[in-house]
């Protein structure tokens, strides 16, 4: 199958995206890199209520619908469930249009969906139990793990997780695009998706910039599989999802996926065509994306990895100390970021987006989950979601990933 540079361009670049910090046009991230300087740590702490949260009253709701709705007209997205609350505040749980636009079947909150790179705080967490457990640091380098990874040893798990490793994205590789478009049914093992990564040069020395990368979040997958004894999807069923009380997100091997799902839409394709990649198969993203979940289980995950319930306070503190993006108010620790406050992670993979997030000051959590990762003038729909819901509920904390002033930045 021949490509156009322009489908090639485009096809990879929303491959590469697969979380949050990624270009919508163009490989890489959206972000500009900034050298490190002195973090902010987040509080883990769980104080009362904010009085400027306002209670979720039918009035509130109506103001909420609209701007969903609004949204989902602005940017075709066929479906999406969003789920809000705050202690002593009320919720909000809605779903709005179709999960199938064949059968027209309607969007429902008891769905499974496909979380993309929210797994990455699934993985880091693991990571993190880990270093708790002492069986790893996180000032480790990886060569103590992996063979083979350039500059392995002056990069630690630490930059790893930060995402400032300087590792080249394997998404964003000519060859794994390639491969995944022209057959996104095949599975990838994990060397596989870092042989696309090392045939790179590293772009920059460990520690100096910020790049979000899938390539490390392959590699921490594979130290929580040496570390802790079990492949990776069984560690994190054993220590993070049972403990957490999970019962309805898996780590899936293959492309199974659990009944009753929504269908997922994108033009991630090789033609730039509209295709369903419901049952495409996940493996490409592995512990970078691989992940599945629904509404209530996101709701109880918002809270568990903002809080550190699974993590001693120093490891959370760890965790939850964060450098800057190239973006205002926007920071990442360890596999989490914060923007404007609000602590979480997002996840964008072919056919789906998703938005798991946590505001200490007021314990209130958003979970925003949609079936189209089709971007709208350069801008994720989950963010816009997360951007129209925020502006409402928390204007002094609106969450934004704001587009790059031009293709391919970064």
């Amino acid at each position: 199958m021949r490509y156009s540079r322009t489908c090639r361009r485009r096809v990879c670049a929303g491959i590469a995206a697969l979380g949050i910090f990624a270009a919508p046009v163009g490989a890489g991230a959206a972000f500009a890199a900034e050298p490190p300087t002195p973090g902010t740590v987040l509080t883990s702490s769980s104080p009362a209520a904010s009085d400027d949260f306002p209670q979720l009253t039918p009035a509130v709701a109506q103001q909420l619908d609209r701007a969903v709705q609004d949204v989902m007209k602005q940017t075709g997205v066929p479906g999406v469930t969003v789920g809000l609350s705050a202690p002593g505040k009320g919720t909000y749980i809605r779903s709005f249009g179709v999960a199938d636009k064949e059968t027209r079947q309607p969007m429902d909150p008891g769905l499974y969906m496909r979380i993309g790179s929210e797994t990455k705080t699934f993985t880091v967490t693991a990571l993190l139990e880990l270093v708790d457990q002492g069986k790893v640091k996180l000032d480790d380098t990886i060569s103590r793990y992996v063979d083979g990874v350039p500059n392995g040893d002056r990069i630690t798990l630490r930059n790893l997780a930060s995402m400032r490793s300087g590792l080249f994205n394997y998404s964003a590789d000519d060859g794994f695009y390639k491969a995944f478009t022209t057959d996104p049914d095949r599975p990838f093992t994990p060397q596989e998706l870092l042989d696309y990564s090392f045939k790179h040069p590293v772009k920059f020395q460990p520690g100096a910039e910020f790049d979000y990368c899938n390539t490390n979040l392959i590699l921490l997958g594979l130290v929580v599989e040496k570390a802790g004894g079990m492949p990776l999807n069984e560690f994190i069923q054993k220590n993070v999802l049972d403990p957490a009380g999970l019962r309805h997100t898996v780590f899936p091997m293959d492309a199974a996926f659990p009944s009753p799902h929504a269908h997922g839409y994108t033009n991630q394709t090789a033609s730039g065509k509209l295709e369903d990649a419901t049952d495409w198969n996940p493996s490409w993203g592995w512990a970078a994306g691989a992940m599945i979940s629904d509404l209530q289980d996101l709701r109880t995950w918002a809270r568990v990895v903002a809080t550190g319930t699974l993590l001693s306070p120093a490891t959370q503190a760890e965790r939850l100390h964060t450098y800057p993006t190239g973006v205002a108010g926007a920071g990442y620790g360890l596999g989490i970021f914060d923007i404007q406050g609000w602590i979480g992670h997002n996840g964008s993979l072919p056919g789906y987006q998703s938005l798991t997030i946590y505001l200490p000051e007021s314990r209130a959590t958003l979970v925003v989950l949609l079936n189209t990762d089709v971007t709208h003038e350069g801008s994720a729909p989950g963010t816009l979601f997360g951007q129209a819901i925020t502006k409402i509920v928390t204007p002094g904390h609106v969450y934004d990933i704001p587009v790059p002033a031009s293709p391919g930045t970064g």
